[in-house]
């Protein structure tokens, strides 16, 4: 099929997928059609530094060649058994990730949404089976302003209207309290039928929002204490993207269950895991939960390989150092328009003076037209997330960027 030369191919691809693709995302008008490190370019040729991710994806880079690598090795090899079969990789993968981040048990799925209902699901098998919680009676406490996937249960205990308006009848067994509120959480733990505490470590969607200091160590405490299940949702904070492996590190907690998804394949395919230890894994019994692709031998050797490039490469140490220099600069342009400034490593947001309508769509396409690709998430806030492999020169390019862009909402 041939590009009509009367439009640009931007047009073309646009107009294409507008035509034949559901309109359940509403994307920056630009057509991408390659990516390599911390940059990607559009159909046009023009290129961009990526400062998405793909909502924290691609945190070792676009196309990363070990991960590359891996891939196309395994592809020729095996690619899916289902658990019908034991597979080599799942083996090896298995015993990687589970030394990696210190857990007994792994069971994989490939979403990130497919993993937090795995968490779920974990964490009500646990009630019944070893807290013995009334049939039926299971709590799990969430947060306000999260997000944790788009599934009929996941939306169920979401407070933003967009996600939930009009899906209805929902999954009853969450209860919602404010975020970063310890004496709520404290007063609904009283209920001896709370099983678990569902929680973001920093809320990404909501706009980076990052709780205050000892806000999760104390949670996870205060969880223990009750004998409910901290189930830590990492799938976008974790993997190094906020300055250590995962973000509940920065105060030393170990969740009870552990989600990851993203950047645990580096951004070639889905992947995703829970992780927790034998008492509460093992409730889960042969036939109780599962997934054709979960674990499958080519996912699984992409994984090793993409955890393996966060050690050597320093991910996070790099997260770390120049997160704090690209808040430091953003603070430097003392810009009228910026209200706040938020974040921890390399996940950030600022939060635009201006609440008009569009605003922050309007800043994202001065970005674009500029050469940087960034994304607003409720209206006036801007979230600035690249790749880990970004250096303090990029860095200190795209705060020109970003300067420059600005003077739009002059």
């Amino acid at each position: 099929m041939s590009v009509q030369s009367t439009a640009s191919q931007t047009d073309y691809f646009i107009d294409l997928e507008n035509q034949y693709s559901a309109h359940n995302y509403h994307p920056l008008p630009v057509v991408l059609r390659e990516g390599k490190g911390v940059f990607v370019w559009d159909v046009e040729g023009k290129k961009y530094y990526d400062f998405l991710s793909a909502y924290s994806a691609v945190n070792q880079g676009h196309c990363h060649p070990k991960i590359i690598d891996a891939l196309i090795e395994q592809s020729k090899k095996l690619t899916l058994t289902s658990r019908a079969f034991h597979s080599e990789q799942l083996s090896l993968f298995s015993k990687f990730i589970t030394g990696y981040f210190g857990y007994d048990k792994v069971l994989p799925m490939n979403t990130g949404a497919e993993a937090v209902e795995t968490a779920l699901k974990l964490c009500r098998h646990w009630a019944y089976r070893v807290k013995r919680v009334e049939e039926n009676k299971a709590k799990i406490i969430v947060c306000k302003g999260n997000f944790h996937g788009r599934t009929i249960s996941i939306v169920s205990f979401s407070t933003d209207p967009t996600a939930k308006s009009d899906f209805g009848p929902f999954t009853p067994g969450f209860e919602v309290i404010p975020y970063n509120d310890l004496p709520a959480l404290a007063e609904a733990l009283k209920d001896k039928n709370v099983a678990g505490f569902l929680v973001e470590s920093i809320q990404g969607e909501a706009g980076v929002n990052v709780p205050d200091d000892g806000y999760i160590s104390k949670a996870k405490q205060y969880c223990t204490d009750a004998n409910v299940l901290f189930i830590a949702d990492e799938i976008q904070t974790g993997l190094s993207r906020t300055g250590k492996l995962l973000c509940c590190d920065h105060e030393n907690v170990r969740p009870d269950i552990l989600i990851l998804g993203k950047a645990l394949s580096g951004g070639t395919m889905p992947v995703s895991a829970v992780l927790a230890d034998d008492e509460i894994m093992l409730t889960i019994k042969s036939g109780e939960h599962g997934s054709t692709y979960g674990g499958n031998p080519l996912a699984s050797s992409i994984a090793i390989a993409a955890l393996e490039v966060l050690k050597e490469e320093k991910l996070a140490e790099n997260a770390e150092a120049l997160g704090n220099l690209f808040r430091e600069e953003l603070e430097k342009l003392n810009s009228p328009h910026i209200e706040k400034i938020r974040g921890k490593g390399l996940l950030n947001a600022i939060i635009i003076k201006d609440k008009s309508e569009n605003t922050g769509w309007k800043l994202c396409i001065e970005l674009k037209e500029n050469g940087l690709l960034a994304k607003p998430t409720h209206g006036d806030k801007i979230r600035f997330a690249p790749p880990l492999v970004i250096t303090k020169d990029q860095i200190l390019d795209c705060i020109g960027i970003i300067e420059k862009s600005l003077k739009v909402l002059d």
